[in-house]
């Protein structure tokens, strides 16, 4: 029907006038889905439908809305399918129903035919929404038959007999849109239909009679062995996704049934596969495939290295106290300017060996991060599973910038897959923004990003984590640490891509077992809208001799230039390289330690694990981590209810002092 009979200017009421219910109306995302779908309430009644419902069932969207499902359900099915619903409703999650539990559907003419169902969760405000794709398998169910029939009849038939009933399968079969192929157990093709021929490219006497193994991709090469093996044994393979090659080399995303032919007597003689070209539903894969169009430069001399916050926090504080100590126009201060202007061109070579290629057309929207990050997070929710708890924190009162929405979303999405393949067991997830000022004298040194105000998303998850070996190649394209088949290696390239697109950067905390956090800086667009936040104080940081900091750091050289940041505003400083020689300096001393600035991620013990110690015999005294991590994730790391204080490195001397300000009072 007509889509623009399809929704009157009068809405009929809807059961669930929720949140989602609305996007779900104002967006285009059910109509970029091929099958049925169809939103249902824990009432069971309807909610939302596509277009390819209404065409499928012939009912009028209003007609449709608020109805219960049942009336898309043969009377005889219906009290199978309320126990489905009940079953469901009690451990809703993913799940696909396919022909083995001959399932139905009943159109507006009373007429029935067989389905396949994928159900998928959705939480919301006003409960759990259930979302079904549903497919129409009539045609996929007799062509089968006919296949498995034609097949038994072919050992028992004349050759003559049999050339004509393989012409009478091929006028069948053509009239899918479907890629339907035939083949041996050996893997040779014998069948090809018009399907086939637009989805690959190969006409039918290109390909009959050759190896199936065409369509597969070199790095896949044990693929189709696999499959024939399970064949063999007479086992089904049913919507298996992968990766096809077509004449023309173009990969397309394939789900693909593969399911055995017997001939009379049972015997297993062949095989008929049914391939979906799944391109459109997998836009987000695709997209990370269409990366490659970006220059590969190799392999990153450098990438991002593990150490890289405290070589940064080195060069900043060097830089700081060599001008401190040097007067203008001097010849120290050229030397000074001179290693100023070599760094900055070893800045400026790293930035080019990392400038992948920006050539995707992208339309930059002004936007509220805290905003889209709703509905991305509905999206990660079934996608994340139940094992994994998702945590949003949101920076008040908004957080706006200027990017595509759409790699906004893929940027979240490609880092949240990442987290959920390094916590197999599940565990959690954090999505935050944050607003960060940047002034000259930090930028001065981080020559990808220039000063100004910026907001912070950051993702973490408290998962496997990676070693510094991996940490040096994440960004790098086509590099992966997962297996053959698993991934493109395009992912994290692809999220780097788009930060430096939009102006911004990207950087990396992780260590093994502790977990990893993303964080990503975007210019503030809120003078595009008239949003304004309250600047920070420029009242100079105060002196404060005689306060002693205990400073707990393994990078001697951070270590250094902190204690000579902090002895330069008046604090007396005791150092210590770990956990261990922290303790022994405050046994060995009696008078007054005021707080303790430490590391989080150290060897041997851990700075929230030191703290515990302290604080059992000094309970009265401040603490200061110091980290990559965000606050979410040290929290979990930190015993106790007291508040978390984080000084996130690369950390600036203001930054420094102004934190201890603020703790010390």
């Amino acid at each position: 029907m007509p889509r623009s009979s399809r929704r009157p200017k009068q809405a009929a009421p809807r059961p669930l006038a929720g949140e989602l219910a609305d996007t779900l109306l104002s967006s285009s995302l059910l109509e970029a889905i091929p099958d049925a779908t169809v939103v249902v309430d824990h009432q069971g009644a309807i909610v939302q439908v596509n277009t390819q419902a209404e065409q499928m069932f012939g009912y009028p969207h209003a007609e449709l809305i608020g109805q219960r499902i049942d009336v898309l359900v043969p009377e005889s099915l219906r009290s199978r399918h309320q126990g489905h619903r009940e079953q469901y409703a009690a451990a809703p999650r993913v799940r696909r129903m396919g022909p083995g539990l001959d399932l139905h559907g009943r159109r507006r003419d009373g007429s029935e035919f067989p389905v396949e169902i994928s159900l998928s969760p959705i939480s919301t405000k006003g409960g759990t929404l259930v979302l079904s794709a549903i497919r129409d398998i009539t045609d996929r169910k007799r062509i089968e038959q006919e296949l498995r029939q034609a097949n038994g009849e072919l050992e028992l038939r004349r050759r003559r007999e049999a050339r004509d009933l393989q012409n009478r399968i091929a006028l069948i079969v053509d009239s899918s849109q479907d890629a339907i192929i035939g083949k041996t157990l050996d893997g040779i093709v014998t069948h090809w239909n018009k399907g086939a021929e637009k989805m690959y490219g190969y006409r039918a006497d290109e390909i009959i009679g050759k190896g199936i193994s065409i369509l597969v991709p070199p790095d896949r090469p044990d693929e189709i062995p696999g499959i024939l093996d399970r064949l063999r044994g007479g086992e089904r393979v049913e919507y298996f996704e992968t990766v096809r090659m077509t004449k023309s080399g173009q990969a397309l995303n394939v789900s693909i049934s593969v399911s055995p032919i017997l001939d009379a007597e049972g015997q297993i003689v062949g095989a008929s596969a049914i391939a979906r070209d799944i391109t459109l539903q997998r836009r987000t894969e695709d997209q990370l495939r269409q990366a490659q169009k970006m220059e590969a430069i190799g392999r990153l001399a450098g990438g991002v290295a593990h150490d890289f916050n405290n070589i940064l926090g080195i060069i900043v504080a060097c830089s700081e106290f060599l001008r401190d100590h040097t007067e203008p126009g001097g010849e120290s201060r050229e030397y000074i300017d001179n290693l100023r202007g070599a760094s900055d061109r070893g800045i400026a070579l790293t930035r080019q060996l990392l400038a992948f290629s920006r050539r995707q057309s992208v339309r930059p929207e002004v936007l509220d991060v805290n905003q889209r990050l709703k509905e991305v997070t509905r999206l990660l929710r079934p996608l994340m599973g139940d094992d994994v708890q998702i945590l949003v924190r949101p920076a008040p009162p908004s957080a706006i910038v200027e990017i595509d929405p759409g790699q906004l979303d893929q940027v979240v999405m490609n880092l949240a897959v990442n987290a959920r393949d390094a916590m197999p067991q599940g565990g959690k997830l954090v999505i935050e923004t944050a607003h960060q000022q940047f002034d000259e004298a930090f930028a001065a040194h981080h020559q990808s990003i220039p000063p100004g105000r910026y907001v912070m998303l950051a993702v973490s998850d408290n998962g496997s984590g990676m070693d510094a070996a991996t940490l040096m190649r994440i960004f790098e394209p086509f590099f992966t640490t997962k297996e053959a088949g698993k991934g493109t290696g395009l992912g994290l390239a692809t999220v780097y891509g788009i930060v430096k697109q939009a102006g911004g950067d990207i950087w990396v905390y992780s260590e093994p077992g502790r977990g990893t956090t993303f964080k990503i800086y975007l210019p503030s667009a809120e003078h595009r809208i008239g949003v304004s936040h309250a600047e920070p104080s420029d009242l100079p940081p105060r002196r404060r001799p005689g306060t002693t900091v205990l400073l707990v750091e393994d990078d001697e050289m951070m270590r250094n230039l902190t204690r000579k940041t902090l002895e330069s505003h008046g604090y007396n400083v005791l150092e210590a390289a770990d956990g261990k020689a922290a303790l022994n300096l405050l046994a060995s001393r009696k008078d007054p330690v005021e707080l303790t600035l430490t590391d989080v991620v150290m060897r041997g013990m851990s700075g929230p694990e030191l703290v515990s110690r302290i604080q059992q015999s000094r309970p009265a005294m401040k603490v200061v981590y110091s980290s990559g991590y965000t606050a979410e994730l040290l929290s979990e790391r930190k015993p106790g209810n007291a508040p978390v204080v984080l000084l996130e490195k690369p950390f600036t001397r203001a930054a420094l002092l102004k934190t201890l300000d603020q703790v010390l009072g």
